[in-house]
């Protein structure tokens, strides 16, 4: 049943009946949610709006048979992003999981590089790809190498954090102990189909909360056995930014399909 915790998520849902009864149906069972928040942030790219964690927590509490609300994060020390998202997620009294970010660093020093050579290109480019690749690329990549050292920068840092791995293992085991019918994965990435396949073959309805173009080739496939998609764009005028509530447009528009 649909509860509104909120005087605003109840003037929102007075014109999203429809919204509201398919979420209900969704949720008709003891659910649980899981946040993959470093595969969902970047959707805003896409979405062209941002989901408030605040807003978020507020209308999935609306519903009353979503048990937990588990949100994973990775956290970057000195980091005001980070730190922000931490302390927001621990505020909204999400189920938080969290772990250091791993800077890793790059050398992209060129300096004794040969022009046809893939070493600096192998950090970045996977081997597959590179040999389909003409000369003519690669020493024009190297080129651009040389160019980025000239302007002073020999190193490249990358962040990496995933939680494919805590994710997976915490629906299974939620599942073994059968504290839940229903399973929403905030996430598209391809790391979860096993997982998926598995609560599916053990009669567990499972949903993707997700965005258009945004759902992996390897879970669109899991359609077929059950998993269902629901689109977040539904749902935006609950969970974006007060400021982007006024946007205009469709937000069915592009939905992948059920």
């Amino acid at each position: 049943m649909f509860t509104p915790k909120t005087e605003r998520i109840k003037n929102i849902a007075k014109n999203k009946q429809e919204v509201i009864k398919q979420l209900e149906s969704i949720f008709g069972a003891k659910t649980h949610v899981y946040v993959d928040y470093a595969n969902v942030r970047p959707w805003s790219n896409k979405l062209g709006w941002h989901i408030e964690l605040k807003r978020l927590k507020q209308f999935l509490d609306s519903f009353d048979m979503i048990g937990s609300i588990n949100f994973y994060n990775g956290y970057l020390a000195g980091d005001v992003r980070s730190e922000k998202e931490k302390v927001e997620a621990e505020d909204c009294k999400y189920i938080l999981r969290t772990k250091p970010v791993k800077i890793m660093r790059f050398s992209i020093d060129a300096s004794s590089v040969l022009p046809d050579s893939t070493v600096l290109l192998d950090q970045f480019v996977s081997r597959a790809l590179l040999k389909k690749y003409e000369i003519s690329t690669i020493e024009y990549l190297n080129n651009c190498f040389n160019e980025m050292n000239k302007k002073g920068t020999y190193v490249i840092e990358d962040r990496k954090c995933n939680f494919d791995v805590e994710i997976g293992v915490d629906m299974l085991l939620d599942c073994e102990r059968n504290s839940a019918e229903t399973f929403i994965l905030w996430s598209g990435d391809s790391d979860f189909a096993d997982s998926i396949e598995k609560l599916i073959g053990a009669g567990k309805k499972v949903f993707l909360f997700a965005t258009a173009r945004k759902v992996s080739a390897e879970l669109s496939a899991l359609s077929a056995k059950g998993l269902m998609i629901f689109d977040i764009q539904k749902i935006r005028d609950f969970i974006c930014w007060k400021k982007e509530l006024e946007r205009k447009g469709d937000p069915n528009e592009g939905a992948p399909k059920q």
